[in-house]
């Protein structure tokens, strides 16, 4: 008999992943929780092993799987409760009985716990589960084949590009990802299509990560003001920077799972390993919005919690973890317990490293967070004209949004792609919710040059080019007539 162990987050498709063993395999499946053993008489868990073992001998060749085997595997101790003492019984019962399998018979056991580190010794052993598998989330190849499985019963438009959705739902398991499909294609119908396009892929991605519009949640002008200067800010300073992701969407549509307004990044190529500079792009980006609070209101709301939160722990993950401050230097702070749970980084260090560490973390912080400071005051007519046309059409696009921003900063639209290609800041098959002209129209019509802050000497600039660009082109002319003559 061959025994295997499983490791797991949580929700990574354990429970699927025995079942198809089994299938492939062919033979009989026994399938069973730890709890499943546990009663509150003595001795009921330990009968119950026999019996299954008892059963997989007669059906034999087969599969044993044992689901959170934490629950009866857990290191044991010196306690001698009636609880306790039952789970002792239990997990004694189950290493005899492996110990005694006969091993020509094709007996396979399986076990998955997300809990490895309570594990008790004696049931890792060689000879027991001594072969320990380890799935993590799925990486961007295996999101592509989940979602090829997914929709190979759902009717698909040329325009849905798989890969596209893989990369933008970094994070993302299996069931989340069935999910987004069930999502599109419930979309598709209420839309009156046959089948599913891209945009309801993007639509369904958003459903599933932030939740439903909920549009019956009417937010005041000052507070729809608020939130668009706030997201604009973080879509602006990931523009200004290098290595911040691309802008795929920015929104002000409150959602069903508590965002007001959200920006949607989504990565060129997905990245296993990031730098210092990237991470510290992403704590500028994640300030920018208070920090566009400040500049433009003068004052700070409550909006900006997930985003100090999730700055706070990139700051200190760079201290502990990483090794990438100044003060520290290579020294390892933290250590990382329930792995394969919560992630949970428990401090390796006295009291007073501990507090030099916090005031490590709020310099680090105050540095991110002037800078996006710095770049949105030097940016606050680009900041200005976006937001204005942000609290107008209440989302656009990632393409949208760069024609804006190159726009104000004098940039040239780069040259167009080939059919199906990635623009900058637009993912190949994302979704628009208005085309060019309506862009060149809002920044034209509708009040755009009223907007505070916006510089005065851009038109006047405009206006000595084209004098000057006329210029030339009469003395080119002279010149070609004289020679004429």
């Amino acid at each position: 008999a061959d025994a295997d162990i499983h490791f797991h987050e949580i929700r990574t498709g354990k429970t699927l992943l025995a079942k198809a063993v089994a299938g492939e395999a062919e033979v009989p499946f026994f399938f069973l929780s730890g709890s499943d053993f546990m009663e509150m008489y003595v001795g009921v868990g330990a009968s119950r092993v026999r019996n299954l073992f008892k059963q997989a001998q007669q059906n034999s060749p087969c599969i044993i799987f044992i689901d959170e085997i934490d629950s009866i595997g857990r290191s044991r101790s010196g306690g001698s409760g009636g609880g306790e003492s039952e789970q002792q019984q239990t997990l004694n019962q189950l290493l005899s009985e492996m110990d005694g399998m006969d091993t020509s018979k094709g007996l396979l056991i399986l076990a998955a716990t997300n809990r490895p580190e309570v594990l008790d010794p004696a049931l890792l052993r060689p000879g027991r589960f001594d072969r320990r598998v380890v799935v993590d989330r799925p990486d961007l190849k295996g999101r592509v084949e989940i979602l090829k499985v997914h929709a190979k019963n759902v009717a698909l438009d040329e325009t849905v590009d798989l890969h596209a959705i893989a990369l933008a739902t970094a994070g993302a398991v299996g069931s989340d990802l069935a999910n987004m499909i069930n999502e599109a294609a419930i979309l598709a119908v209420k839309n009156g299509r046959a089948a599913v396009c891209q945009k309801d892929l993007f639509e369904a991605v958003e459903v599933v990560l932030v939740g439903k519009e909920k549009k019956d949640r009417v937010l005041s002008r000052e507070e729809r003001s608020i939130v668009s200067y706030h997201e604009v800010g973080h879509a602006l300073v990931s523009a200004l920077q290098k290595d911040a992701e691309p802008v795929q969407k920015i929104t002000i549509v409150p959602r069903t799972m508590g965002a007001l307004g959200y920006v949607l990044n989504v990565p060129e190529e997905e990245k296993y390993l990031q730098s210092k500079k990237e991470l510290q792009a992403q704590m500028v980006v994640a300030l920018a919005g208070r920090a566009a609070e400040e500049i433009v209101f003068d004052s700070v709301t409550t909006g900006a919690s997930n985003d100090i939160e999730k700055a706070t722990g990139i700051a200190r993950a760079m201290i502990t973890q990483y090794g990438m401050s100044e003060k520290f230097g290579l020294m390892g702070i933290a250590k990382q317990q329930d792995q394969y749970l919560s992630g949970r980084v428990v401090m390796d260090c006295g009291e007073a490293t501990a507090a030099a560490v916090d005031d490590e973390v709020m310099r680090i912080l105050k540095d991110a967070y002037e800078e996006a400071k710095r770049l949105l005051t030097e940016n606050r007519d680009v900041m200005d004209q976006i937001a204005v046309f942000l609290i107008e059409k209440e989302t656009i696009t990632g393409k949208e949004f760069m024609q804006i921003f190159r726009k104000c900063k004098g940039i040239p639209e780069p040259e167009e792609h080939p059919e199906g290609e990635a623009q900058s800041g637009q993912l190949a098959g994302a979704p628009e919710q208005a085309g060019t002209e309506d862009v060149t129209d809002a920044l034209e019509n509708e009040g755009m040059q009223e907007v505070t802050g916006v510089p005065e000497h851009a038109s006047t600039e405009a206006a000595a080019d084209a004098q000057k660009q006329e210029s030339t082109e009469a003395a080119t002319d002279a010149s070609e007539n004289e020679k004429t003559k």
